[in-house]
């Protein structure tokens, strides 16, 4: 059997959260050892324009180009387009900075003349020299919509119009069921003659928002399990709170505990281990499942390389009996 620190890692993401895990995976491992499968249900048509928020978001991560300030969208961003668009009463609600244009425009002719999603994300990859491959979870079109207090709302509209202040009921993926699983992912998954990925992390993103879009098409569920590696989830709450984003408002919504115990009872059955922050380290009593406790904050490049470190050791170590004799 092949080295396991050859084999592929396989990562799920969403935007800045799973973006700052991918990064430090990048990092550690060799050229063409990661790939991301990347939420694509945040997606939709704005000024006649595709925008793919979470795609970007990894895109600009990896390959070096992110906006250490805002989290999204390109640093040395200049802003005239805006200044322009408002000035003729257009709609600035979601913001599209100069540098940040030129990728919606070009992904959006590549689309008009039949390029699939996944093929002009490979190719922009290509051209920033980005070490991992960056996969969208499909190129057929799923959406996610929020129930909220105040009616069903486009996502964009509730998280970046809204800033997510109406009180959440519930979440759809509108398109999911008869969505596919990108052919690239597949491939990922089902590596046929080759060894079994090292390992499947789900990055820290929201798991109802960021998460589920992917875990909810047809088969990916098969596939995760199908694919021969431990499935690691990397705890996206500290202390019952989301570093950024509204998780543990969502969860409280929901009726959920804004707990990392509730965010892996949510991953039951899909997941063999588990990360925990060392702030919340009085709770792994209560889990019954392969636990990795650390510290899981990331405000440095120093802090994802070293988080991805450890959760690829966690993972060699669940691995370990899966390869043993029977």
């Amino acid at each position: 059997m092949s080295d396991s620190r050859t084999a592929s890692v396989i990562a799920l993401s969403g935007g800045i959260g799973g973006a700052k895990l991918a990064l430090g995976l990048c990092k550690v491992l060799p050229p063409g050892g990661l790939t991301v499968i990347v939420n694509t249900a945040d997606d939709f048509d704005h000024l006649g324009l595709r925008i793919c928020p979470d795609i970007d978001t990894v895109l600009y991560t990896l390959a070096g180009l992110a906006n250490p300030t805002l989290g999204w969208g390109r640093r040395d961003e200049t802003w005239s387009f805006m200044q322009a668009l408002e000035s003729l009463g257009g709609e600035t609600w979601f913001r599209l900075g100069d540098r940040d244009l030129a990728l919606h425009v070009e992904r959006t002719r590549r689309l008009h003349v039949g390029d699939s999603l996944t093929a002009f994300t490979a190719d922009v990859a290509r051209r920033w020299r980005v070490r991992a491959q960056v996969l969208p979870m499909s190129d057929d079109p799923v959406r996610t919509r929020i129930v909220t207090a105040e009616g069903e709302l486009a996502f964009q509209d509730y998280f970046v119009r809204r800033r997510c202040a109406p009180p959440l009921r519930a979440v759809k993926f509108h398109g999911a069921p008869e969505a596919r699983v990108a052919p690239q992912v597949q491939d990922a998954l089902r590596p046929g003659q080759t060894s079994p990925p090292r390992a499947i992390i789900i990055c820290p993103s929201n798991p109802y928002l960021s998460v589920d879009p992917i875990l909810a098409l047809p088969g990916m569920r098969a596939l995760l399990r199908a694919a021969g590696a431990p499935v690691i989830a990397v705890t996206p709450l500290i202390g019952g709170e989301a570093v950024k984003g509204p998780t543990a408002k969502i969860m409280r919504e929901l009726g959920l505990p804004p707990s990392p115990l509730t965010i892996a009872n949510h991953y039951a059955g899909l997941i063999d281990g588990f990360v925990l922050d060392e702030r919340d380290a009085d709770l792994a009593g209560s889990l019954d499942l392969s636990l990795r406790v650390t510290n899981t904050l990331m405000s440095s490049l120093e802090d994802r390389e070293r988080l991805a470190r450890e959760v690829l050791q966690f993972a060699d170590a669940l691995a370990r009996p899966r390869r043993s004799p029977a």
